[in-house]
């Protein structure tokens, strides 16, 4: 059981706006959840999600385990940049979604993993390939992926202490005026929509991207950046350039409007690569076992490619 105190500015909203932002989960899990009964105020049982809380009221509810989502070997094509023992190094499409979650608990990176590794250990004592950083489902990219427990444990920690080197390219719709910038700006699950991230969360996170401006298209006003991180949250890149008023090609989600692009050959060129223009294209660890400094550098993925040709061809 958790609970929180009512403050000022959560005074006289509903049970289920107060709960969604102060449990960071979505209004309707939220409303779920009271009309199950497990939402007290005051250690009484409200069922109503309209109810009115007050400064002072203690609001204590309970969230249940989810059932747990089994993973199945899958046939899935996937691209192999590196493998041995102890670690899987994958070159992820745009489109693949990389750990199964309701909504997509098949047809998954890790389901293609399982499928393709015979040699997988014991981790955390079930079967299956340890996840230590995540790529957005419409973003391509390099991962590592852990085999055992030891390099499950290794990466973590290099994660943790940011020793682990990424690099992303993407391109952008505007020309920063800033041509290199460390952007500190904690984000976390938005207020208002739970399936965003941005600034304006009640549960900030340490974010920080550097990016430098790598090429400029003037006539499209489109440019393209190199990004380095230094944290590794959800959408981080995302959100951080959108928050600039740069936003991703591709990425809707996140700002980036189709009608901004006047040149229809652009835009039909954005609309068919499927994706959002950003690749993890650069990759470094140290290896969990022999501690050798493991680099890994990629091409762009065609779509990518396609939309960055067509500027350099036109400009």
């Amino acid at each position: 059981m958790k609970s929180f105190k009512v403050t000022e500015e959560l005074n006289k909203e509903r049970l289920d706006v107060v709960l969604s932002e102060k449990a960071e989960i979505s209004r309707s899990r939220a409303k779920s959840l009271i009309e199950e009964g497990l939402v007290s105020v005051n250690d009484k049982a409200v069922t109503k999600p309209s109810h009115k809380v007050k400064v002072g009221d203690i609001v204590t509810y309970e969230i249940p385990e989810p059932e747990p989502l089994e993973a199945k070997p899958e046939d899935i094509p996937i691209d192999i940049v590196y493998e041995d023992k102890d670690v899987l190094v994958i070159n992820k499409p745009a489109g693949l979604v990389v750990h199964p979650a309701p909504g997509h608990e098949s047809g998954t990176l890790v389901n293609a993993v399982l499928y393709h590794c015979k040699d997988l250990q014991g981790i955390n004592g079930c079967l299956r390939p340890g996840i230590v950083h995540r790529l957005d489902k419409d973003t391509a990219g390099l991962l590592v992926v852990a085999k055992n427990d030891e390099a499950q444990q290794s990466l973590i920690e290099q994660f943790k202490n940011r020793t682990v080197g990424r690099f992303y390219r993407a391109l952008i719709l505007g020309i920063p005026k800033e041509k290199k910038k460390r952007i500190v700006l904690p984000i976390g699950r938005d207020k208002f929509d739970r399936k965003k991230f941005s600034p304006n969360t009640s549960s900030p996170k340490e974010a920080i991207t550097n990016y430098e401006v790598i090429a400029e298209f003037p006539e499209r006003n489109v440019a393209e950046i190199r990004c380095k991180l230094e944290t590794g949250r959800t959408h981080q890149i995302r959100v951080h350039m959108s928050h600039l008023g740069y936003p991703l090609l591709g990425d809707k989600t996140y700002g980036f409007k189709p009608s901004r692009i006047k040149d229809e050959k652009l835009k039909k060129l954005i609309e068919e690569a499927n994706m959002h223009m950003l690749c993890a294209y650069y990759l470094a660890f140290d290896h969990p076992r022999t501690g050798k400094r493991m680099e890994f550098e990629i091409d762009l993925p065609e779509g990518y490619r396609s939309v960055l040709n067509y500027l350099k061809g036109n400009s």
